[in-house]
């Protein structure tokens, strides 16, 4: 395929999309609509094969494609056709992937991602990719906290302006604020759990949710977009998982969520017996980052957010005396594919 604009028109962009999971798939449909000049998917994987085509791929084609793919390792490695001006897309959320950021970036490359152990991995890791990326315009990263809401973009422009951020709270998984709303502790959190699984707002190992983990990388993203530089182990998390269930096989995950139920129903009924109702909530300010389970007033800012709606309040010079507030779905494929698709259409504006 030929890179050489026309006069008038912006020469076409290559793109690999890593990852043909639920968010993979909803991203397929979305290219299957968008008709970009600018862009031509030319590579799709999975971690086990994928497809590529110099001339483009047609997305409504690649998950039947993928089954007779080419055999690959897993890797970063991306045929020779890609050159620097090119897209990766990471809707993965793998380790090994995440650690090729910086790799591509040097490559030339530009970089979008929903992969959020880009810049919720290892500090160093994210100081390169901001270093490598400039002013961002090579990476796009709306899709790793907030589905898309405009949390990133928020932080970056206050403290653009001159603003100090001092505090941010919030509800930041979609997953867990879905399992949350209206659970008063009468029926089955396992079968909660199990409900949003089946619905996509849960990965297929829920662990990744009710560990916590999901959230401490997010917390780590917004704190270090707004100035603070946290190392993992700086945040304390409190986990879901009781020791037995976080060491199950992930094919017995399912079998075992019981264990879940007594505690959670205990805390639900005491929260509820006060007033209050439960959310799990991320925290970073003077005292530290922190991230658990809270009882809070059923009129709470972060409390009133219904299904899976991200809640985020913001401290800072400008809001000293009441926080800025941000609220909207932060989980689900297709708001999702919908962020990777705004931060494609800004990295080839």
């Amino acid at each position: 395929m030929p890179r050489v604009a026309v006069a008038g028109q912006a020469a076409t962009r290559r793109i690999a999309l890593l990852g043909v999971g639920t968010v993979g798939r909803a991203l397929l449909d979305r290219f299957e609509s968008l008709a970009d000049p600018r862009l031509a998917l030319c590579l799709a994987a999975n971690s086990r094969r994928r497809v590529y085509s110099e001339s483009g791929l047609r997305a409504s084609r690649v998950p039947a494609s993928l089954a007779s793919g080419e055999a690959h390792g897993g890797s970063g490695v991306l045929p020779a056709g890609f050159a620097p001006g090119d897209i990766v897309v990471d809707a993965t959320a793998s380790a090994e992937l995440a650690a090729w950021h910086p790799r591509w970036l040097r490559q030339g490359l530009a970089v979008v991602s929903a992969n959020k152990l880009g810049l919720g991995g290892p500090l160093l890791r994210q100081h390169e990719i901001r270093a490598l990326a400039g002013d961002g315009a090579r990476y796009g990263d709306a899709a790793t906290v907030g589905a898309g809401l405009p949390l990133l973009r928020t932080l970056r422009e206050l403290r653009a302006g001159g603003d100090r951020i001092g505090a941010v709270v919030g509800v930041l998984s979609g997953t867990l604020a879905w399992l949350f709303d209206g659970y008063d502790g009468r029926e089955s959190f396992a079968a909660r759990v199990r409900a949003a699984v089946a619905q996509g707002y849960a990965e297929p190992d829920p662990r990744v949710d009710l560990s916590g983990e999901d959230v401490r990388r997010k917390l780590l993203i917004l704190a270090r977009a707004a100035g603070y530089a946290l190392e993992e182990v700086e945040v304390r998390v409190d986990t879901l998982l009781t020791p037995e269930l976080a060491a199950l096989p992930t094919d017995q995950v399912d079998g075992a969520l019981e264990q879940l139920d007594a505690s959670l129903a205990e805390r639900a009924s005491r929260a509820a017996a006060d007033g209050k109702v439960l959310r799990y909530v991320a925290r970073f300010d003077a005292a530290g980052a922190r991230i658990g389970l809270e009882a809070l007033a059923a009129d709470d800012p972060l409390a009133v957010g219904r299904g899976c709606d991200n809640r985020v309040a913001i401290w800072s010079t400008r809001y000293r005396e009441r926080p800025l507030q941000i609220q909207g779905p932060g989980a689900g494929a297709e708001v999702t594919a919908a962020a990777l698709v705004d931060d494609l259409l800004r990295v080839v504006a």
